[in-house]
């Protein structure tokens, strides 16, 4: 064999278990229809979810969300802000078409619960601030959000219990802190969003 035809060899080996790696990584991080869209590699630049509901009965929940993180008006948000009351926590950036899609329905419902035992969180995977602020602009959203793009630790501090493994992903937390439900993916029924909200605050009259 000549010496100059044994050097590919290695290189496709290390391309191959490259490969192998990342589909496991992708198929033990996400459900199958998430971990297909990662290898279909449509480009679309977001992981849509089906907008399955996951609901968690008060007795199964887990530990409550411990976060903080700085807003795109650099105020320091965290969990303590919102003790007592339930939250709803949107994870989005501005460039994702189903975040532009279900924007004006988060922000009505925003609107209908402020004061009557929620609050709205959004959580901003990608964006720095001017363009999180625009997209507030755009889309009259009222609610603050934490940048989360430099070092996701929003997203860590959710990722050991129901985590956002789309987005957009709307979770919604008890007056504890726990997540008590999970939209994956666009808010299509802004109805169903409502009723889980109501059902949560009711948990604590």
């Amino acid at each position: 064999m000549r010496a100059g035809s044994r050097s590919p060899r290695p290189a496709r080996l290390l391309a191959v278990s490259g490969l192998v790696a990342a589909a496991l990584v992708l198929s033990g991080c996400a459900s199958d229809s998430l971990a297909d869209q990662y290898r279909e590699g449509s480009n679309k630049g977001f992981i849509a979810g089906d907008g399955s509901v996951t609901e968690i009965n008060a007795s199964a929940r887990g530990e409550a969300i411990d976060f903080a993180g700085v807003g795109e008006n650099g105020e320091t948000l965290s969990s303590s802000d919102f003790t007592g009351e339930v939250l709803v926590v949107n994870f989005w950036y501005a460039s994702c078409a189903p975040c532009r899609a279900e924007a004006a329905d988060l922000q009505k419902l925003n609107a209908q619960f402020t004061d009557k035992g929620a609050a709205f969180l959004g959580v901003n995977v990608r964006d720095q601030a001017a363009n999180a602020t625009a997209f507030n602009d755009t889309y009259g959203i009222t609610y603050p959000s934490v940048l989360d793009v430099d070092d996701g630790s929003m997203q860590l501090a959710f990722s050991g219990s129901i985590p956002p493994n789309a987005v957009p992903t709307t979770l919604v937390l008890d007056q504890q802190g726990r997540v008590a439900a999970r939209i994956l993916g666009q808010v299509t029924s802004p109805s169903i969003l409502e009723t889980l909200i109501r059902d949560t605050v009711a948990e604590g009259s």
